[in-house]
């Protein structure tokens, strides 16, 4: 049991902390441990290397960028809250707390897909198409890694 919470800790932890600067920015984004160590080590300058944004678009881009990164990282906060329910528990659930960690995943998935919705929808004001695709992508690749992390340390409740 403390061996999972200790791990949930360290998943939720990189979930939640600021991501410090360093210098690998050009990983593979099709070899997933090298995306994981960029995005680790400066997740804005791997973003920007990837994206070859002219002045003006990064001028409308980063705005854009932050605002989003802001309410992923209260997205991952409320998951932290859940996974950390789950992991705590260290007994049967009840079917009316299991219904209700459920309810607060979707819902927080929901959430997650709304903002996504609106980032793309100022994105492609903002950025050509190809670029607007490009960063989706990566978000999406990143997240894949969030959400195996995470999963990775969940026990199955019972």
């Amino acid at each position: 049991m403390k061996k999972r919470i200790a791990a949930a800790v360290i998943v939720i932890a990189s979930l939640v902390a600021p991501i410090a600067h360093g210098e690998d920015k050009t990983a593979d984004v099709t070899d997933m441990q090298s995306l994981r160590a960029a995005i680790k080590t400066d997740k804005k300058a791997f973003v920007a290397a990837k994206l070859d944004l002219t002045p003006a678009e990064a001028k409308k881009f980063w705005p854009i960028y932050d605002a989003y990164q802001r309410a992923i990282d209260a997205s991952n906060r409320k998951r932290a809250l859940v996974v950390e329910s789950v992991v705590a528990k260290d007994e049967d659930l009840t079917n009316a707390y299991a219904k209700s960690l459920a309810t607060e995943a979707i819902a927080n998935d929901e959430a997650e897909i709304r903002a996504r919705r609106g980032l793309q929808n100022r994105l492609l004001k903002a950025l050509p198409p190809i670029k607007v695709a490009r960063y989706l992508q990566l978000e999406s690749k990143i997240r894949a890694l969030q959400d195996y992390d995470i999963a990775a340390t969940i026990p199955l409740v019972r």
